[in-house]
């Protein structure tokens, strides 16, 4: 039985010599992609730090409110542009690649510019501390959706290192911009200054790539892709809408700076979510890479990246549980107060996320998106239910307790799934290239 979008295709065992240059090549890549999320990681991790410093436990909170709307805003342009591009022009000729990249870069340049333009005009509405930031980020998206686009486009071609180097021009044009935004010294001006230095980033993917998005192909990619792009949209709005959910709740039960509180928590994880989300670029392209040349290997493919994950978590979480608490002062100012209690739940959390990580990679390999929406939605109703009641029962630590205690069956059942769609298929299949 075969899911949606896919062909079979029958199993094509590896020989010995060709094993070992493929876990080459394998290590190669994942090497670019936890080189590239470093990167990535150190500017976001930079910006947090110094809104918290500067600007205190309150304003912080208002950051991440723009933060987490943006990581919505980010799910969204995935969905529909990016996923579908990783899963089906994951080692493609060239031709097919660079055909699928206009029409995946221009559909997120434009996801951009509509979403951007829709927060531009709702920020002078709020008013508050909260609408010029919103403001801000409304001007700055379709920059930030771009360079996003850019590094699955590179890492779906196997060019990680493309993908590392537009990170790195990102960071070298974030400190000049930092430095003006801390003269500053408002929210708004660090939205600016982060954003602002996305577009720089953007431009230069452009030159990198020899390809300019086409913003007018993006209606003919959505047609193309629908069977998996309108699910995966779905799938990944549900999770960033989740988490932007909770933290409104959360700041409408508790405060704003139970916000900050947990962002500062989050920023503590910093340097092991780097690692998580390096591994998440290439690992759906690479689950596919799997599939289509040893898909015999699937299974324990995902199995290794999901327990790799949930175990170095674990090892992270006990090394920032040993942190003075000098050195968290020092780091994360007054926030580390509220953060540092926060850490085992978190943990925990994030531990559990790593672990479904595994067989979602495999999920989406095999191209059952009916099946990943699924856990999806379960578990993003469950990290908002979670987080909201724990948050209703014990404030903050009860809140991250019930992300944790959420995210944790989540991960059960995305290898329930992943387990069922395996055997439902006695003859691994492949997914389907199509070129324009």
């Amino acid at each position: 039985m075969t899911t949606e979008g896919e062909k079979t295709a029958p199993p094509a065992r590896e020989t010995a010599p060709a094993g070992r240059s493929a876990r080459r090549a394998l290590a190669g890549r994942l090497s670019w992609g936890l080189a590239d999320q470093a990167a990535s990681s150190i500017s976001n991790f930079v910006v947090g730090i110094y809104v918290a410093r500067s600007l205190g436990v309150t304003a912080f909170g208002v950051f991440s409110l723009a933060w987490v709307t943006y990581g919505v805003v980010l799910n969204v342009s995935r969905g529909l542009a990016t996923d579908p591009l990783v899963v089906r022009f994951s080692g493609v000729p060239e031709d097919s690649w660079r055909a699928a990249v206009v029409r995946s870069t221009g559909t997120a340049l434009g996801v951009g510019t509509a979403i951007g333009a829709v927060c531009a005009v709702a920020g002078p509405v709020a008013g508050g501390r909260v609408g010029p930031a919103f403001l801000c980020l409304g001007l700055t998206l379709p920059g930030l959706l771009l360079q996003d686009a850019w590094r699955f486009s590179f890492f779906a071609a196997g060019a990680g290192r493309k993908a590392f180097v537009n990170d790195l021009v990102w960071c070298v044009a974030l400190v000049p911009a930092l430095v003006v935004a801390a003269h500053v010294g408002t929210v708004p001006a660090f939205v600016l200054a982060w954003g602002a230095s996305a577009w720089v980033a953007a431009g230069y993917g452009c030159l990198q790539s020899g390809v300019r998005p086409g913003p007018a192909r993006a209606r003919g990619w959505l047609r193309e892709q629908r069977d998996l792009g309108y699910r995966y949209l779905v799938e990944n709005v549900s999770l960033s809408g989740a988490s932007q959910l909770r933290a409104y709740g959360l700041g409408a039960i508790v405060g704003v700076g139970a916000v900050g509180a947990v962002r500062g928590a989050e920023l503590l994880m910093g340097p092991f979510l780097a690692v998580l989300m390096g591994l998440s670029l290439v690992t759906v392209p690479e689950a596919a890479r799997v599939l289509r040349r040893a898909p015999h290997r699937l299974r324990s493919f995902c199995l290794l990246l999901g327990g790799g994950q949930a175990g170095a978590a674990l090892l992270w979480g006990g090394a920032l549980l040993l942190l003075p608490g000098r050195l968290g002062e020092l780091v994360l100012g007054d926030v580390w107060s509220s953060a540092s209690r926060l850490v085992v739940p978190i943990t925990l959390g994030v531990a559990g996320a790593g672990l479904g990580t595994g067989a979602a990679a495999g999920l989406r390999a095999l191209g059952a998106a009916r099946r990943s929406l699924r856990c999806q939605l379960f578990a993003s109703a469950a990290y908002v239910g979670g987080g909201l009641g724990g948050a209703a029962a014990a404030g903050t630590v009860g809140s991250a307790w019930g992300v944790a205690a959420a995210t944790v069956g989540g991960s059960v059942l995305w290898w329930l799934q992943l387990r069922s769609a395996l055997r439902e298929r006695p003859v691994l299949s492949v997914p389907e290239v199509r070129t324009p």
